[in-house]
């Protein structure tokens, strides 16, 4: 279960990543702005993650902290799907991000995947 639970984080982590860059190309504003934000937000938002909340993060916060980066990044892309008109797939971002958070933490599974 912890096994499956780690690979549906990953999952949803690509799913958030996708929804900030359709978000950022769906900005309103010329081609190169539209561009640069479909570019730009998967990559902030993947730095914040490799810094704080990744396996191998940099600079790794422990569980209860590292809620705050966790849910900027869910939290964005949950955003963005609902300013492009998608509320439906918005909902079910943040739903199962919420519930995959909550099982890994009834299972005593870090998002790193270490036991706590």
């Amino acid at each position: 279960m912890r096994a499956f639970n780690l690979g549906l984080r990953f999952v949803l982590e690509l799913c958030a990543l996708a929804a900030l860059a359709y978000g950022g190309w769906h900005t309103p504003g010329p081609l190169w702005t539209r561009i640069a934000a479909a570019a730009a937000l998967p990559v902030v938002a993947a730095i914040v993650w490799g810094r704080w909340v990744a396996p191998k993060a940099s600079h790794p916060l422990p569980d209860p902290q590292r809620l705050l980066p966790e849910w900027l990044v869910f939290g964005g892309a949950t955003i963005a799907l609902l300013l492009t008109g998608h509320p439906l797939l918005a909902a079910a971002l943040a739903v199962s991000a919420a519930v995959n958070r909550w099982a890994l933490h009834a299972l005593r599974t870090s998002t790193g995947g270490r036991p706590l």
